[in-house]
């Protein structure tokens, strides 16, 4: 008898394989790097090298190719710490909040085509289990993701 923590791992490998990314076409979607730097970083503000290695779980000098690489793309800025901090922190630009506003859309829409002959309620039913389940790694990683309000999901 097949175990459902089987069957659960097939289908995870399988999302992970089918990534929207693949069929975005556009010539200026972004990496996925910076997607998720740029959806963190909209949705909870300026943050420094060292939040965001905290945050995604990665060395500084990694995080720090990658902010390198979204400033020459003109996705991100570094500022003052509005705190009053001495590390400087890196905000979203109007680029940048463009581009991933561009992809998110493309991603929803996808995903919509996709759901489209499910009903209302197994839609909901799904988002609050996958919600349910990210939550439950991101606290056995102590690494919680913030999530926007219903009001604030953009960018």
């Amino acid at each position: 008898m097949e175990k459902q923590t089987e069957r659960i791992e097939f289908e995870t490998m399988l999302l992970g394989r089918h990534s929207l990314n693949a069929h975005l076409r556009r010539p200026d979607h972004l990496e996925r790097s910076a997607y998720l730097v740029l959806r963190r970083l909209g949705i909870e503000g300026p943050m420094s090298i060292g939040e965001l290695s905290d945050a995604f779980g990665l060395d500084a000098s990694t995080v720090h190719r990658q902010t390198a690489a979204m400033m020459k793309a003109d996705l991100v800025e570094r500022i003052p710490d509005p705190g009053g901090g001495v590390a400087r922190k890196f905000r979203i630009t109007e680029e940048g909040e463009r581009r991933v506003r561009a992809d998110r859309d493309y991603y929803v829409s996808a995903l919509d085509r996709v759901l489209h002959e499910w009903t209302a309620e197994d839609v909901q039913t799904f988002a609050a289990y996958l919600q349910r389940f990210n939550t439950d790694l991101e606290v056995r990683e102590a690494r919680p993701w913030p999530r926007p309000s219903p009001t604030e999901a953009r960018p």
